[in-house]
């Protein structure tokens, strides 16, 4: 797949300011899907800051102009991601730690959602935290994540203090069950959590010499422990992409410094796709380039810039080939489809402003010049 790459160049609503031109971001979510398209086919982009959330929207579909960056106030929260549903609202998960009289610092996972493009985040709401009886355990939780099955119900994870993965789901009419403890004792952060276009969730577990994998046998059932995988990730720098109906594709990078690999369903064989990639999240995204099905992956290189590749879907041993574009980057790209299909790379400056490349009108997967919002 030949590559080239760009020149260099009903509740109160969250607090918001109506500008926020006087702020840049400090860096990425906490996955490397932060390029989101919402049911209006806008493309939106978020990003953290020292004092909360920004978020860039396309003026419309398929741009070129964009609003922002909008701040939306949100003191005291680290480990900010998101996920999507088919719905097209955008949840948001974080663990918000606040200072306790007399010292300390009293943690929970909060959760907020945004309806629509354009349209303000509700406000942040407690999960609470899965440690109630074991109270100095509580401040010890790993980074959440979350996904969304087809039905719209949410299902956030957090790594415990004991090195558990606990879970928490949206029930009927909005009411959240319980947190339930997947019963493990070697799980790191990093933990990923993908639902298919069936409503099937499954779960991803980073450990020292493998991934933990847990799997629904159809929607709105119980997970359970299916076969582990031989793939130690570095650490947060796994996904999963559905690259064929209700089957996904696990990548991730190698801790041990031999590349990104690819896994999917049953089979034991690790896929190599070479690569040399820094801290942080991949970023997957399927595309159409000249007519055939692609995986496109991206990542942030050791040079700090970011690299991109692709390949034919579920046909890595076709061939892989990386190719950095752009200039040095915060945090790890994000990669999208915009409302003409087209894929879209997004990265953060060091300057901290939002930067984008979209594929040009031509063979291959070639990008054009890089632009700063």
């Amino acid at each position: 797949m030949p590559l080239r790459s760009a020149p260099r160049p009903e509740r109160e609503p969250s607090r918001q300011t109506a500008a926020a031109a006087d702020h840049v971001a400090s860096g990425t979510l906490a996955t490397g899907r932060w390029l989101l398209r919402g049911k209006d086919g806008r493309l939106t982009a978020y990003a953290r800051s020292a004092d909360g959330l920004l978020r860039w929207t396309e003026t419309r579909p398929g741009g070129p102009d964009w609003t922002g960056p909008e701040l939306f106030e949100a003191p005291h929260l680290t480990h900010l991601t998101l996920a999507q549903g088919a719905d097209g609202y955008v949840h948001f998960v974080a663990l918000r730690g606040l200072p306790k009289e007399g010292g300390g610092t009293e943690v929970d996972v909060v959760h907020a959602v945004q309806y629509q493009s354009g349209r303000p985040l509700m406000d942040w709401r407690s999960l609470g935290n899965p440690h109630t009886k074991v109270v100095e355990r509580a401040p010890h939780l790993g980074a959440p994540t979350a996904a969304v099955d087809a039905s719209g119900t949410v299902h956030v994870f957090v790594r415990d203090a004991v090195n558990s993965v606990r879970v928490r789901r949206e029930g009927k009419g909005g009411k959240w069950e319980g947190w339930k403890d997947l019963k493990v004792r070697e799980v790191l952060d990093g933990i990923t959590a993908v639902a298919t276009s069936t409503g099937r969730v499954e779960v991803f577990g980073p450990a020292e010499n493998k991934t933990l994998h847990w799997t629904q046998e159809k929607q709105g059932a119980e997970l359970t422990r299916s076969g582990d995988i031989a793939l130690p990730p570095a650490s947060g720098s796994g996904t999963a992409l559905e690259t064929a109906p209700d089957r996904l594709t696990y990548y991730a990078a190698d801790a041990r410094g031999k590349g990104v690999f690819a896994h999917r369903g049953d089979d034991e064989d690790m896929r190599p796709l070479g690569g040399a990639p820094a801290a942080g999240p991949m970023a997957a995204l399927r595309a159409t380039i000249e007519g055939h099905d692609c995986t496109v992956l991206a990542h942030r290189g050791q040079d700090g810039r970011p690299v991109i590749a692709a390949c034919p879907t579920e046909d890595e041993k076709a061939g892989v080939w990386w190719a950095g574009t752009g200039e040095p980057c915060l945090g790890s790209p994000a990669l999208a489809l915009d409302a003409q299909d087209r894929v879209v790379m997004a990265t953060i400056g060091l300057d901290g402003t939002l930067r984008l490349a979209r594929q040009k009108a031509e063979p291959g997967l070639a990008l054009d010049a890089w632009t700063r919002v």
